[in-house]
């Protein structure tokens, strides 16, 4: 596949596997990464691979993304701040971020002419919405700074295409984990912040009872929605969204449940592990799950891992490298 991709957010979680991928396949890419939220040794082994360049620059400045953006056919623009918590203690930032660098980037790819960009929404964008399973044409009122700069980006996407022709789709992530998740720090997501914590037998806390339910996506099921989006011929498929989800729901309580039967393979003790319960977080949405149709029907999405699965190859991962 001799194709010439740009990936923003290359040295985060999504964009480091994005970048893993496509390389391994042969494809001409570029990574562009500030390294705030991102880790150079998540993308260490590619840096001496004669079809990967990585640029150490930031999508609020625009010469940086047409620098990136140059010769390059498709854009998989990942780079964002994300978590509600974080938009919450700090919204001017993760605004300048998600908006400012996304706008810079949709101007960037217009300029360059490139074939199309798929970008990284969001399922917080679903907000209020009490509606399940959450189907893309439905949404509510954002809960926090952060659903508002999703929502944000796919309005100007849409304004994009209309205005200059500017091909895009829209990737709505449901809680994403896998390989490469980062475990640490203040807004560590929940998979890998309880993985550890288990693996270092802490009691894990659960912001609530657990009642709580998401639609917890593996990343290689992600890293699939990219590339069928990213190659996809479909008239359909152009200036849409596209939720990318397993399109089941498990609340915490039970999630703790199937870390702790994953890891207790390695030790015993990690069983009779108890949860710890605190107060709910501001922000928060109750309940997650996607209808998957539109992506099955359009894009020929079809994810190969359901939770259960990817836990395994997660827990595996992150019991050889913490």
């Amino acid at each position: 596949m001799n194709i010439k991709i740009l990936i923003t957010g290359a040295a985060g979680f999504i964009g480091s596997n994005l970048s893993e991928y496509f390389v391994e396949k042969g494809c001409d890419v570029v990574g562009l990464d500030n390294l705030a939220t991102g880790n150079l040794n998540n993308i260490a082994h590619l840096i001496s691979c004669p079809n990967f360049e990585f640029i150490d620059g930031d999508i609020r400045n625009i010469e940086t993304c047409h620098k990136a953006v140059a010769g390059r056919t498709y854009v998989l623009h990942q780079a964002a701040l994300g978590s509600v918590p974080r938009s919450i203690n700090d919204p001017i930032i993760t605004n300048e971020v998600n908006i400012s660098g996304f706008l810079n980037m949709l101007v960037a790819c217009k300029d360059a002419g490139v074939k199309k960009m798929v970008y990284a929404a969001s399922s917080s964008t679903y907000g209020d919405s009490k509606a399940l399973p959450k189907v893309e044409e439905v949404i509510g009122k954002p809960l926090s700074p952060y659903a508002i700069t999703k929502y944000v980006n796919e309005l100007y996407a849409d304004v994009f295409y209309k205005s200059y022709g500017l091909n895009s789709i829209g990737l709505r992530y449901f809680n994403v984990f896998g390989r490469r998740q980062d475990p640490n720090g203040t807004y560590a997501a929940v998979i890998p912040l309880f993985t550890k914590q288990l693996m270092n037998k802490q009691s894990p806390l659960i912001n609530g009872d657990g009642t709580y339910s998401r639609d917890f996506t593996y990343i290689d099921n992600v890293i699939q929605a990219n590339e069928k989006a990213m190659l996809s011929e479909n008239p359909e498929a152009v200036n849409t969204i596209f939720n990318v989800a397993c399109g089941e729901r498990t609340d915490l309580n039970t999630l703790i449940d199937l870390l702790k039967q994953s890891l207790s393979k390695h030790d015993k003790a990690i069983l009779d592990i108890e949860t710890t319960y605190g107060p709910l977080r501001v922000g928060d949405v109750p309940h997650s799950l996607a209808s998957i149709d539109k992506a099955k029907k359009i894009l020929d999405y079809q994810p190969q891992f359901n939770l259960k699965e990817g836990l395994e190859e997660a827990v595996e991962w992150y019991w050889s490298h913490l």
